[in-house]
């Protein structure tokens, strides 16, 4: 019997995919949790063979509990299902020990197969997001931390001020961030960073 842990802030999602897991043979819904905390906890006490994650939680994010369960819950496999279909968090999840990627409009039997072949050992990537594993963001990690401050609404000085850095640093990082992705502007990297999950 597969024992899984169900992750999900949404209550209809979480008490339906636990119904439907129920009823599949061989898997058994041992916990849930409705946030990342939560996640870690139930995680600890029930020790899970799986654990089924949305990445974005509140509290700590489901990469994160990934990251955690990896180094804390070995024998815990994790199988991040989600509605984020892009390359960026794909990659994130799958450095971070996740063993499978679903986005949540796989159907109930695609996501008890890949609980399934987690547990035997194997990876899982949703087909829509083969060959997305590919291609690394080509910021450096202050090129990146600048575009965040950025997309959050500060300006170059408030940047400045948050990293203890020039403005004149800081221009520099985020005009490198814009021609490195190709954009036009400022408003289109972070469009760009966006879509890819490089923020």
């Amino acid at each position: 019997m597969i024992r899984v842990l169900v992750v999900d802030d949404h209550d209809v999602v979480r008490s339906g995919l636990t119904a439907l897991l129920s009823a599949e043979l061989g898997i058994q819904v041992v916990g849930q949790a409705a946030d990342g905390p939560a996640a870690l906890a139930e995680a600890e006490r029930l020790r899970p063979d799986v654990a089924l994650l949305d990445i974005d939680l509140p509290g700590v994010d489901g990469i994160a509990v990934a990251t955690r369960l990896a180094q804390t819950l070995p024998g815990c496999r994790t199988l991040m299902l989600t509605a984020l279909d892009r390359p960026g968090h794909l990659r994130r999840a799958l450095a971070a020990g996740a063993a499978g990627y679903l986005l949540k409009s796989a159907t109930p039997a695609q996501t008890a197969d890949a609980i399934r072949r987690i547990v035997a050992g194997g990876r899982v990537i949703d087909a829509r997001m083969h060959g997305e594993a590919d291609g690394p963001s080509p910021l450096t990690a202050k090129e990146a931390e600048a575009l965040r401050l950025a997309a959050g609404g500060a300006h170059a000085r408030e940047i400045a001020a948050d990293l203890f850095l020039s403005v004149g640093t800081v221009r520099n990082r985020l005009s490198s961030a814009v021609g490195k992705l190709h954009a036009r502007t400022l408003v289109d990297a972070l469009r760009i960073a966006g879509h890819n999950g490089w923020l």
